[in-house]
């Protein structure tokens, strides 16, 4: 039996041939000086258009401890570190972003950090170089919210990047929900984590394949995974709705015995229907997140579907409909 412990490094990638090979050079860089553990990498192509999965395949034939596995289409990020972790085996694992904002040279700290007796050990950003200020605030805004109504607190500035014991692992894989939000998980299953902090580093190579609008939704559907206070938000808006229109025409009617009957006003009645108007609709939206959500789970769909691996047979639990236990 090896005295050497084993850590799967889970990459992964959405058209990342320009910086993938940077990468792993910069990361081989930094592991070849870990002694006591073996290395696996474990790329996962979600779907890419360009040549990430021909470079991948290039790795995977350089070298036996460099695996990959392709989607058939692209299923998103949380799907891609679910399957990662569905096929990883090692004692740790540890996940980071192709594009090198995750610094390779944080590994040995992470890795000293869990030996320390954490469960897990994650970064955090300190700093928000780079950004535009109207991202940051956006960002800042989601935290504070999230950790106001939301069922878990999420740490300001929390990355995916991290390092995980296998028994943190095999948590994460128990919630095998379709529609993932990884940073609640994270931190809904519990276990000790280690947080290091680090100065933000700017994207070199590539682009991000992060739009304003896509973390935007990403933010609104994180918040609606692992908290029901929007639902009682709506309930409290139109208890307090309906008791104020109940005054409104306790005083109308006390008015109309003493001064008669006025006129009705025009901005008055105007402002009245496009102010409940909007508190419909944005009732309206928050209930259909919450039906959108048990819509989308109640299809029993597999999390993704795996097309190509260099990855044995014997080795995997292949593709398989992530649910199927329940």
């Amino acid at each position: 039996m090896s005295k050497f412990k084993s850590i799967d490094i889970i990459v992964p990638c959405f058209n990342e041939e320009a910086v993938i090979e940077t990468f792993h050079k910069e990361t081989q860089r930094v592991i070849k000086n870990i002694s006591d553990y073996t290395f696996q990498y474990i790329y996962v192509d979600d779907g890419s258009r360009d040549q990430t999965l021909e470079i991948m395949k290039q790795l995977g034939n350089s070298a036996e401890n460099i695996k990959y596995l392709s989607f058939s289409r692209n299923f998103g990020k949380e799907s891609a570190m679910y399957a990662g972790l569905k096929h990883s085996t090692a004692d740790y694992v540890i996940i980071m972003d192709a594009d090198l904002q995750h610094p390779p040279s944080m590994i040995p700290i992470m890795i000293q950090e869990i030996e320390n007796g954490y469960d897990c050990c994650a970064a955090r950003r300190s700093t928000r170089t780079g950004e535009s200020r109207l991202r940051s605030f956006f960002s800042d805004i989601f935290y504070k919210i999230n950790n106001h109504f939301s069922d878990v607190e999420l740490v300001n500035g929390a990355v995916d990047y991290r390092i995980m014991s296998r028994q943190v692992v095999n948590a994460v894989l128990e919630l095998c929900e379709v529609q993932r939000f990884s940073k609640g998980i994270f931190s809904w299953i519990g276990f000790e984590t280690k947080w290091i902090p680090y100065e933000n580093v700017e994207r070199k190579i590539g682009t991000t394949k992060w739009s304003f609008k896509s973390l935007l939704k990403y933010a609104i559907h994180g918040i609606s995974s692992f908290s029901t206070a929007p639902l009682r938000f709506v309930s409290g808006m139109g208890f307090l709705i309906s008791f104020f229109a109940f005054i409104y025409i306790i005083l109308t009617l006390i008015k109309t015995f003493i001064t008669g009957i006025d006129v009705p006003g025009y901005v008055t009645t105007l402002s009245a229907v496009l102010f409940l108007g909007g508190i419909i609709e944005i009732s309206i939206g928050i209930l259909g997140e919450y039906i959108g959500h048990i819509f989308m789970e109640s299809k029993n769909r597999p999390i993704y579907i795996l097309k190509h691996t260099n990855i044995q047979l014997d080795q995997t639990r292949g593709i398989q409909n992530e649910k199927n236990h329940h």
